[in-house]
C-alpha cells in the first residue's frame, strides 16, 4: 500500500477516527509520520485532559510500520513492548514525530544479518501546541529476516 492510501485508510480506521487521531503526514519513503490527536468530549478523562489509552493508541502502530515498510518483505517486523510515562495533563490538542534514521535501519540490519532477531527501542514524545511534553512513550520493535520460503531465519 502506498504511503497517501494507507494515511487515508488510517483516518478512517475506527480506532483512530472515533477518538479523534489524524494521521496529518506520512512521508512517500516511509521514514516521517505526524501524528494528531485532538482534545474532545467523547476522549476526555475524568479530570477533562487527554484520556491515556488515546494518548498511546495515537503513537501505537507507527515504529512498527516504518521499520516493516523500509526493510521490506525479506524481514518479519512485529511491535515487541511499550512503556509509557504521563509527563503533564494534555489540555488540548497533542502531536506525535515519528522519524526512523538511516543508521536505525542499518543498526536491525546488522543485528539479524546472521539471523539473529532484533529488539530494538524507539522514543517519541507526545507533545502539546507549544512544545509541552505531555507523554513519552517507548516501544520496542522486533525484526527477524526471512529465509527464502518466508520462514524466519533460525
Amino acid at each position: 500500500m502506498n504511503p497517501r492510501t494507507l494515511r487515508r485508510a488510517m483516518n478512517i480506521w475506527p480506532p483512530f477516527s472515533f477518538t479523534g487521531v489524524r494521521v496529518l503526514e506520512l512521508s512517500d519513503d516511509f521514514r516521517r509520520a505526524r501524528v494528531r490527536l485532538g482534545l474532545r468530549r467523547w476522549n476526555r478523562n475524568y479530570v477533562g485532559t487527554q484520556f491515556g489509552g488515546s494518548l498511546y493508541a495515537m503513537t501505537d502502530p507507527f515504529w512498527m510500520l516504518l521499520v516493516m515498510h523500509n526493510l521490506g518483505r525479506d524481514y518479519t517486523v512485529w511491535d515487541k513492548a511499550a512503556e509509557i510515562e504521563y509527563v503533564s495533563p494534555g489540555r488540548g490538542d497533542v502531536f506525535a514525530d515519528f522519524h526512523l534514521t538511516d543508521e536505525r535501519l542499518a543498526e536491525i540490519r546488522s543485528l539479524t544479518a546472521e539471523g539473529g532477531k532484533a529488539l530494538v527501542w524507539f522514543d517519541t514524545d507526545v507533545v502539546a501546541a507549544d512544545g509541552t511534553v505531555v507523554a513519552r512513550v517507548r516501544k520496542q520493535v522486533y525484526a527477524r529476516r526471512k529465509s527464502r520460503d518466508g520462514a524466519r531465519v533460525n
